[in-house]
């Protein structure tokens, strides 16, 4: 049976990408975390897991190059989705070596173990490295971002994005492993962490509602402009990405932008969320401790590349992702899992 790796597994984006592999495909999938993750995103699959019913965990680190060469060379997945990362902007600002470790050079031993085996044995997997539209950094207002704008590392999380970047096409075009590259623009839906903009928005919403919060949302920078996409469509575009990769019609080391298609200020993000809320007495305050030394204040994308490889593009309107991500933190508080107000 066809397997698929995935790396990041108990993330967002991960979980969302195995329930779409579960639900669409007939492989198998093997998810991969550290022992001590938290498994808030997969609690729906443990069920599925225990029964071994095509998904199972398995244990490894980016930063453990004998961890991971033992699970590749066990497992030999047909398709690697390498979306693990430490993978928040503002965090990596307090915490830039270990953002640069993880992001650069744990994907430099998740392509080692790939080329050692290729070289050993013909091992000849599709690789697929999770980059991010952050490598863009600050652009130009007015500039629609394509493949070939210049990379401007406006984090540590962006610069260590930049190196994961050019380590997938470097592999692909230097030792001729099937890798393909993505930036995915801002993402959300539900599962979304709360360290993102919207998604702690969300969660403060939800938290006023209950009666856990005062009616004061903090917030950090709201000068930005950026596109927002369900990361239900982004993990689609992923996948056909990767048969496309797999048949050979994608060049090795290929990189594309995959980002929604519409433009919100992040003050008309706020009032989309608060429109699906009964509240009318909530304010909006900034807390300078929100705030980045520097910002990715405009992001456009154009997403042409990936339209011209793949029959792709967002399905999921705007407005139900966002009502979507505040039922995901009402559903969670209801729940009694009350988050860290932060």
């Amino acid at each position: 049976m066809t397997s698929v790796l995935i790396t990041g597994f108990t993330g967002q984006v991960g979980s969302q990408l195995a329930d779409f592999l579960l639900e669409n495909t007939s492989y198998d999938v093997v998810g991969m975390m550290r022992w001590q993750e938290p498994m808030d995103n997969i609690y729906h699959l443990t069920k599925r897991i225990n029964d071994k019913d095509r998904i199972e965990v398995a244990y490894a680190d980016l930063n453990d190059y004998t961890s991971l060469f033992s699970l590749i060379s066990d497992k030999k997945p047909k398709f690697i989705f390498h979306l693990a990362a430490q993978s928040f902007p503002r965090t990596s600002f307090d915490i830039p070596v270990e953002t640069l470790q993880t992001n650069i050079i744990g994907t430099a031993n998740l392509l080692e173990c790939v080329r050692k085996l290729k070289d050993s044995d013909g091992y000849d997997p599709v690789v697929h490295v999770c980059s991010s539209s952050e490598v863009y950094g600050r652009a130009k207002v007015g500039q629609a971002l394509n493949e070939e704008t210049q990379f401007h590392g406006a984090s540590p999380y962006s610069i260590s994005k930049i190196g994961t970047d050019y380590l997938g096409q470097f592999y692909g075009e230097a030792y001729g492993i099937k890798t393909f590259v993505t930036r995915m623009g801002t993402h959300t839906g539900p599962r979304r962490s709360d360290v993102f903009f919207e998604s702690t928005v969300a969660k403060q919403i939800a938290l006023i509602e209950a009666g856990l919060q005062e009616p004061e949302i903090k917030v950090g920078n709201l000068a930005s402009v950026r596109t927002f996409q369900d990361a239900r469509d982004a993990v689609r575009a992923y996948y056909l990405l990767a048969e496309e990769s797999a048949k050979g019609k994608v060049p090795k080391g290929e990189a594309f932008n995959i980002a929604g298609e519409e433009a919100f200020k992040l003050p008309e993000v706020i009032d989309l969320l608060l429109s699906f809320s009964s509240r009318t007495d909530i304010t909006v305050k900034t807390d300078t401790d929100r705030l980045r030394p520097i910002d990715a204040d405009y992001q456009m994308f154009d997403n042409s590349k990936i339209k011209s490889f793949i029959d792709w593009k967002p399905e999921i309107q705007t407005r139900d992702m966002f009502n979507d991500l505040l039922n995901h933190w009402r559903k969670e508080i209801s729940s009694g899992r009350i988050p860290l107000s932060r």
